[in-house]
């Protein structure tokens, strides 16, 4: 049985703001990170666009330590996690890989899916049981949670792209992404590509956070090989590099 409501009637959630607007109209300098302020950040993400894919991936692992240090959102987290979502489109996300014949979208979509993952519904239950109001309204966390819908039509146009990676990073974020009340009109077509990461995909963090996606739905899944539990702490690629496979 699927649970799934229709959202229609909702009114419509603001879109994703320009990349470039992001950039100059964040006030970096005055938001959190685990080092201090975000001043540098602005650098670090527009090396996020440069040709060369070496640079692509040194930025993109700065940024996983600068805004998602110990897997914790940040002030500077949101506007961060907007940028990537906006540059998906941009002509820089397909320079291949170093080394492999992956396009560096890929990388993106998995660092998207990972932060998201730090603020999902698993992840915050729990620290909720610890520190009462961790998602109290205009809380850090709960401020990113509100940006799932925008980030999900951002990463949604890629649920059926050519490349096998591309399109697999895409579903486990829109997974993720989709446990927002506001998105659960797609999950019925979201368990479509869920099924298709557990019969086919080898990753086993992938594996777990489809077959969580699918039992949370109300789907049936015991007819599937069952997932090996992680650590409640670990998801989709959790140790913050594990996006950027080597060799570089």
């Amino acid at each position: 049985m699927n649970q799934s409501r229709s959202n229609a009637g909702a009114p419509r959630e603001p879109d994703l703001p320009p990349y470039q607007v992001v950039l100059s109209e964040t006030d970096w300098g005055s938001l959190e990170t685990p080092f201090g302020d975000g001043e540098n950040l602005p650098e670090v993400l527009t090396r996020l666009l440069t040709p060369d894919p070496r640079a692509q991936v040194k930025a993109l692992s700065e940024l996983g330590e600068m805004v998602g240090h110990q897997n914790t959102i940040y002030e500077a987290t949101a506007p961060a996690a907007k940028y990537v979502a906006g540059i998906l489109t941009h002509p820089a996300a397909t320079t291949p890989r170093p080394y492999r014949n992956v396009p560096v979208r890929a990388a993106l979509l998995n660092w998207l899916a990972s932060t998201a993952y730090d603020a999902s519904d698993e992840i915050v239950g729990r620290t909720e049981k610890y520190s009462p109001g961790f998602l109290a309204p205009g809380t850090i966390v709960a401020s990113f949670r509100d940006l799932r819908p925008m980030l999900y039509r951002a990463v949604s146009p890629f649920l059926r792209d050519g490349h096998e990676d591309v399109r697999e990073a895409a579903v486990i974020a829109a997974l993720i992404l989709a446990e927002h009340p506001a998105l659960a009109e797609h999950r019925d077509h979201l368990a479509v590509h869920a099924r298709a990461i557990l019969d086919t995909g080898g990753d086993a963090p992938n594996r777990r956070v489809a077959r969580k996606a699918l039992e949370a739905w109300g789907h049936e899944v015991y007819d599937l090989e069952p997932v090996v539990e992680e650590p409640w702490n670990r998801g989709p690629h959790s140790d913050g590099l594990s996006y950027l496979e080597p060799p570089f």
